[in-house]
């Protein structure tokens, strides 16, 4: 009898285990499927770029630097395809921020404002940069439900037996695009 609870507790004990296993598995697939998310999106960003600099780059004679800049940002991002979420998110966060340098650059030429094909090729980085949203709140969610079972007792023990390991999130850097902006009327 004594016997019999006692592989009964080690099956228990087992069958919690696996449990705890599978989760962590589960937990890791499910950032990597939002990372893939993510990258995604930024690919399909950076192919929209090249037809944007091409729109404007008649008009916008002035701008030269800006639109060269933006196809050297787009040109590294392509090159850090193994880089960490950090790495990516300061990269993603620069072209971001010269990407709203160039619209603001449109609002100043008349005849450009109005090209069918700059405003489809803006409306569809609007897009896109939705769905980038959407991506990383995606991938931090499931960052965040990996790193609590990793770092939680008794998944813990299970984590470090099989070399599970945190997540990185996919931040902003620079607090100033955290504030919330100012409306001045």
């Amino acid at each position: 009898m004594t016997t019999l609870v006692i592989l009964g507790i080690i099956a228990a004990i087992a069958l919690f285990g696996i449990l705890i296993y599978n989760k962590l598995v589960r937990n890791r697939q499910m950032v990597k499927e939002g990372w893939s998310g993510i990258d995604v999106q930024l690919k399909k960003r950076a192919n929209l770029i090249p037809n944007l600099v091409a729109a404007v780059k008649g008009y916008m004679k002035h701008e030269r630097e800006l639109l060269e800049k933006i196809t050297g940002l787009r040109a590294r991002a392509a090159s850090m395809e193994d880089a960490s979420p950090a790495e990516r998110s300061a990269i993603e966060q620069e072209i971001s921020r010269t990407l709203g340098q160039i619209n603001i650059a449109v609002e100043n030429y008349p005849d450009l404002k109005a090209n069918q094909n700059v405003l489809d090729l803006q409306r569809q980085l609007a897009q896109i940069e939705n769905a980038i949203q959407m991506a990383r709140r995606y991938y931090n969610g499931a960052v965040r439900e990996n790193n609590i079972l990793v770092e939680s007792f008794p998944s813990n023990l299970i984590a470090s037996t099989f070399h599970f390991e945190k997540a990185e999130y996919f931040e902003l850097e620079n607090a100033a695009d955290r504030a919330v902006p100012k409306v001045e009327l």
